[in-house]
C-alpha cells in the first residue's frame, strides 16, 4: 500500500494520490516545523555545532552525527547485488525494490557484510524527497528497536538520478510476513507482545528520546522488520516529519501515510502529532490479537474493516475471545490479552489529546507481558468443561510423548540394522574386487 492525499470538497470520500507539497496549509494552523532541505545531500562537516540556535533543528543533528554514514558508488553497489540480480530481490515498495547484497567492510578488512540495498524506482510515486528524509532521519537516530543505516548513494547521470540506501539485513522479513501468512507456523502470544512492547520502544525513543521530536508517520506491520532473533526494527523513514517545537501543538502537512492506519484527525486537518503514531499502534496491536489485516476484503462485509468488528466484542464482554486470532490454540493469557485490547482502545480514542503517550504504552505492554498463560475460557459456565479438556490434552500429550520416544528408538535401531545389512553387503562385494 502507498502514500495517499486526502482532498476535502466534492470527492469527500475519495483517497488520491498527490505530491505532499501541494496542499496548502489553513491560515489558522501552527506553522510547519522543518522538513529536511530537499536539494541534494551534503556531506556532514565536522565543525562545532555550539553556536547552532536552539532549538535544534534536524539538519544541524544531521552535520553532527550523519558523518558515519557510508557514502558508495554506484559500482560498488551494482557489484554487491550481481547488478541487481532480480534473484536477489526481496522486496519491493512504493520508493522502489530492495535488494540483498554482500559489501566490504569500511576498512576493506574481514569478511564481506550482508546488506539491504534499497534502489529508488524513478517513475515511483516516492521520490528524491522520501529518499532524502530518510538519510536525514536515519543518519541521527540510534535504537535498537530502528533498522540501521549504513550508507547511501546518489549519483545523477544520463539515465537520470540513481538514488540508493544501504541497510543493515533482516533475515526474518516484517511482521506482517509472519503474522498474516497461513503457510508459516503461528507467532506465539509471548513473541507478539514482546514484538509490540520493542516497537513502542522505538516509537517512544524517536517521540521523547531526541532533541528534536521524530513523527513516524507510517507505523504498520509491513514496517516492523524482525532479526534473526525475531528483534523488531522500524524501517521505512521515508514520510517521518520532524514534530512541533516550542509553542506548537501540532504541524500542518499533506495527509499521508497508508490506508487503515493513518488517524482520522490526522486525515480530517492535516493536523500531524505523535499522538497520530498512537493510533497507528492501536490498530496494529489490534491486528496483534486477531491476526488479521485492518482491512480485508475477502471477508463478510461486517468483518472486513478490522477496527469496525472488534467493536462488537469489547474487551470486557464475554464473547471477546472471538475476536482473538484462533491460530493461538488458546495459549494466551486472557487477561494479558484483555489489557493489551483495553490499551489499543486507549491508542484509537477519537479525540487524539485523550490517546496514552508512547511512555503510558511501553509500562502497559509491560504489565501484560507478567500475566502468564492461563485457562482462557473465563466464562463459569465454561470452566469445568474446559477442565476436562485440559485433562484429556495432558492425557494426549502424555501419550503422545511415549510414542514419539518409541518412534525415535524404532527409527534408531532400524538405522543400526540397515548400516549392519550394508557393511555385510558392500564389504563383501569390496573384497570381490580386483585391486
Amino acid at each position: 500500500m502507498g502514500c495517499f492525499f486526502y482532498f476535502r470538497g466534492i470527492n469527500r470520500n475519495k483517497w488520491k494520490y498527490a505530491p505532499e507539497g501541494t496542499r496548502a496549509s489553513s491560515s489558522s494552523s501552527k506553522k510547519e516545523a522543518s522538513r529536511p532541505d530537499d536539494s541534494v545531500i551534503t556531506a556532514p562537516t565536522s565543525k562545532s555545532l555550539s553556536s547552532t540556535a536552539s532549538p535544534r533543528s534536524l539538519p544541524s543533528l544531521y552535520e553532527e552525527r550523519g558523518q558515519n554514514l557510508r557514502v558508495f558508488e554506484l559500482k560498488e553497489l551494482r557489484a554487491a547485488t550481481n547488478d541487481f540480480n532480480r534473484l536477489l530481490k526481496i522486496g519491493e515498495g512504493g520508493f522502489g525494490g530492495v535488494y540483498k547484497g554482500f559489501i566490504k567492510p569500511a576498512d576493506g578488512m574481514g569478511e564481506r557484510i550482508t546488506v539491504a540495498v534499497k534502489m529508488l524506482n524513478q517513475h515511483g510515486l516516492q521520490g528524491h524527497k522520501q529518499w532524502l528524509a530518510e538519510v536525514q532521519f536515519l543518519g541521527v537516530v540510534d535504537h535498537p528497536n530502528l533498522v540501521k543505516l549504513i550508507g547511501y548513494c546518489a549519483v545523477d547521470g544520463e539515465r537520470g538520478p540513481q538514488r540508493l540506501l544501504v541497510y543493515e539485513f533482516m533475515p526474518n522479513k516484517s511482521l506482517d510476513y509472519h503474522l498474516f501468512s497461513r503457510s508459516l507456523p503461528p507467532v506465539p502470544w509471548k513473541v507478539r507482545l514482546q514484538i509490540a512492547l520493542s516497537a513502542a520502544e522505538g516509537l517512544l525513543y524517536l517521540h521523547e528520546g531526541l532533541e528534536v521530536q521524530v513523527i513516524y508517520r507510517d507505523f504498520k506491520a509491513s514496517n516492523i522488520l524482525l532479526d534473526e532473533e525475531f528483534k523488531p526494527k522500524l524501517s521505512d523513514f521515508g514520510l517521518a516529519r520532524e514534530g512541533p517545537s516550542g509553542e506548537d501543538t501540532h504541524v500542518s502537512t499533506a495527509v499521508m501515510g497508508t490506508h487503515g492506519y493513518a488517524a482520522p484527525d490526522y486525515i480530517e486537518t492535516g493536523h500531524l502529532t505523535a499522538k497520530s503514531d498512537v493510533w497507528s499502534f492501536g490498530v496494529v496491536l489490534y491486528e496483534l490479537i486477531t491476526g488479521r489485516r485492518s482491512m480485508e476484503r475477502n471477508r463478510p462485509k461486517n468483518e472486513q474493516k478490522l477496527l469496525n468488528w472488534v467493536k462488537q466484542f469489547p474487551p470486557e464482554s464475554k464473547k471477546f475471545s472471538t475476536i482473538m486470532d484462533p491460530r493461538l490454540s488458546n495459549k494466551y493469557s486472557m487477561s494479558g490479552a484483555r489489557t493489551v485490547a483495553k490499551l489499543a482502545d486507549s491508542c484509537l480514542s477519537k479525540l487524539a489529546r485523550n490517546r496514552p503517550k508512547m511512555s503510558e504504552v511501553v509500562e502497559i505492554l509491560k504489565q501484560a507481558m507478567q500475566f502468564k498463560e492461563e485457562d482462557v475460557r473465563e466464562e463459569p459456565f465454561e470452566r469445568e468443561a474446559t477442565a476436562d479438556l485440559e485433562s484429556e490434552k495432558t492425557e494426549y500429550q502424555r501419550t503422545d510423548l511415549l510414542s514419539a520416544r518409541r518412534r525415535m528408538l524404532h527409527l534408531e535401531k532400524l538405522a543400526q540394522s540397515t548400516n549392519a545389512v550394508g557393511r555385510r553387503k558392500y564389504g563383501s562385494t569390496a573384497a570381490g574386487n580386483p585391486s
